[in-house]
């Protein structure tokens, strides 16, 4: 796996942030917007940073999230021992929705103005963010781009399992990126759900979500294939599922029912219990509509008084979008294997209208064998998927 996220550089970066309980949001200071007052979880290195890391000389045209997108990728296709495998049969699924809209913010203005250069609209397309990705790293024969907003890379994660069940692929990179840019922030600013303050998942108090940026990427590889490489597994994918409640453009439903579809379908396909699950990595934005709605269908998965621990780890990241998917994948896995609940950070009061209270303490030493993470995206499009340890992994 590999990630890269206001928390850190990395899977190793990541994990140390979240066991000493380090938010990674704070004030904006590469993007340019008038807005820097509102609190984001920005990845704490510019474009320019972002090629050196890569070994790539600057260029003003690369898409902030192309590049978020490579960095993580190298970093799952290194841990996987596949980096330089170009006979692998291995596929790309990456989610982004906003794509590589900076650039077009970059230079729209100028160039339409001018009328001369407008080469700059393909790196727009969600498309060539992946295929930026595939032209780096050429070990893959087939590259596909999800796009269902804030479930984009949940979904690339789905169709990857489906892809290795349908013998076509015996590896696919899943996961997705996403850039912070002017659109997404003012149009999120415009839906009045941006808190002026640090988020505060499943809190009476909560005012909002803070945008987030990063990439996060898990490498997918059948049971087959991983004997025969000799491979030794991090866990098992067991579940994923998908639904949408097609309730409103952007609101989810009061009762939360294309949440209670997609958990339930993960764990029908898991052939797990909810008794069985130790951990749930909620999607938990802050809002007062998401946090509700995704309360109450945990409620009707695990029952009254019957919720494992959950806690939402956009406080630490800000609401990475269409990534955090597979940002969250790696959190989910990362407690999986060094046995900890991340803490929902920033929690004082307890919600009213629901039973259980997030994770605070950031506890260690768990016993967790079966995570469940969320991500939900406007239109009622929700997934779910469940990560489990395995003998290999343990």
């Amino acid at each position: 796996m590999g990630v890269i996220s206001a928390i850190g550089i990395g899977v190793g970066e990541t994990l140390r942030s979240l066991l000493e309980g380090r938010s990674g949001i704070g004030r904006i200071a590469y993007l340019e917007t008038s807005h820097c007052d509102l609190p984001s979880g920005e990845v704490k290195l510019n474009n320019a940073g972002l090629c050196a890391l890569l070994g790539l000389d600057f260029k003003s045209d690369y898409a902030r999230t192309a590049l978020l997108g490579a960095v993580a990728v190298r970093e799952a296709l290194s841990s996987a021992g596949i980096l330089e495998a170009f006979d692998t049969h291995t596929a790309l699924v990456s989610g982004t929705t906003v794509g590589g809209m900076d650039v077009t913010e970059r230079h729209i203005c100028n160039d339409a103005e001018e009328n001369t250069n407008w080469d700059f609209i393909t790196r727009q397309d969600c498309g060539s963010a992946t295929e930026f990705v595939t032209d780096l790293f050429p070990v893959f024969d087939f590259s596909t781009t999800s796009s269902t907003a804030c479930s984009s890379a949940a979904n690339a994660i789905l169709f990857g399992r489906d892809l290795i069940r349908s013998g076509r692929y015996d590896r696919v990179v899943a996961g997705g990126s996403e850039s912070l840019s002017r659109f997404h922030l003012n149009g999120f600013n415009s839906l009045q759900i941006l808190d002026r303050e640090p988020c505060r998942p499943f809190d009476s108090t909560r005012a909002g979500l803070n945008l987030g940026e990063g990439a996060g990427y898990v490498v997918l590889e059948s049971e087959r294939s991983v004997k025969e490489r000799g491979a030794r597994p991090l866990c098992l994918l067991a579940g994923c599922g998908n639904a949408c409640d097609a309730y409103h453009q952007t609101a989810s439903s009061p009762d939360g029912e294309g949440a209670f579809l997609a958990m339930n379908k993960a764990l029908k396909d898991s052939g797990l219990k909810p008794s069985m699950i130790d951990y749930v990595n909620a999607h938990g934005t802050g809002t007062q509509n998401n946090d509700l709605s995704e309360g109450r269908a945990l409620e009707r998965v695990f029952g009254i008084g019957k919720v494992p621990p959950v806690s939402s780890t956009k406080s630490f990241t800000g609401h990475t979008t269409s990534a955090s998917g597979g940002i969250e994948a790696v959190i989910s896995i990362l407690a999986l294997q060094h046995g900890f609940v991340p803490s929902n950070l920033n929690f004082s009061r307890q919600m009213e209208e629901l039973s259980f209270v997030p994770s605070t303490a950031g506890d260690t030493g768990c016993d967790i064998r079966n995570v469940l993470c969320n991500a939900f995206g406007f239109g009622g499009n929700d997934t779910s998927v469940i990560f489990s340890k395995t003998e290999e992994s343990k």
